[in-house]
C-alpha cells in the first residue's frame, strides 16, 4: 500500500465525510489565540525597540541643545574665551561625547527680526544703535540606534547652535 493512500481514501470516501471534516476544521478555534500571539509579538517587540530608539534620540538632541545654551550663557556671564566656553559645553551634561564643534566664534552684528546680521565692528545699525558683540556657541554629538533598521542610518549627528549678545 502507498503511504498516505489511506488518508486520501478517508478524505474522498464520500462527500459527507469530507464535508464533516471541513466543517469541524472551520468550527474548531482551539489554539487561534496562540497563533495570533506568535504572529503579533515580534511586531510589538519591534515597535517597542523603535519607539525607545526615537525617545533616546530626542533625549540626545535635547542634551546637545542644552549644552550649546549652557556655553552661550557662560559666555554672557564671563566673557568670550573659546577654551572655557568649550569646557562649559562639554561639562554641561553628564552625557559623554558632546563637543563644542565648531569652536565658539565672536563677531559684531546688528539684530534683525529673525537673526543677527554680521557687520564690521563700530558700524551703526539700521535702527541707529551701534553694532553689538555676539558669540555663537555650537555643540555636537552622535547617536547610534539600538537596532539596525536597514531603511534609516544607524548613526545620527545631532548639532545645535546658540547665539547671544555679549555687550
Amino acid at each position: 500500500m502507498i503511504p498516505g493512500r489511506s488518508l486520501i481514501r478517508y478524505l474522498f470516501r464520500g462527500s459527507r465525510s469530507l464535508g464533516r471534516l471541513c466543517a469541524r476544521a472551520v468550527e474548531d478555534t482551539r489554539g487561534v489565540a496562540k497563533v495570533e500571539f506568535g504572529v503579533m509579538m515580534p511586531l510589538f517587540g519591534l515597535m517597542l525597540v523603535s519607539v525607545t530608539d526615537i525617545g533616546l534620540s530626542v533625549y540626545r538632541k535635547m542634551q546637545v541643545e542644552g549644552a550649546a545654551q549652557a556655553g552661550a550663557q557662560y559666555a554672557m556671564l564671563r566673557g568670550f574665551d573659546p577654551n572655557t566656553i568649550s569646557g562649559a559645553v562639554t561639562s554641561a551634561s553628564n552625557a559623554a561625547g558632546i563637543t563644542a564643534t565648531p569652536a565658539p566664534t565672536k563677531f559684531c552684528g546688528c539684530p534683525t527680526p529673525s537673526s543677527v546680521s554680521t557687520v564690521a565692528c563700530g558700524t551703526t545699525c539700521p535702527g541707529g544703535a551701534m553694532a553689538g558683540t555676539y558669540t555663537t556657541v555650537s555643540a555636537q554629538a552622535s547617536f547610534a540606534t539600538l537596532f539596525n533598521y536597514q531603511l534609516v542610518p544607524a548613526t545620527y549627528i545631532h548639532s545645535a547652535q546658540s547665539t547671544v549678545r555679549l555687550q
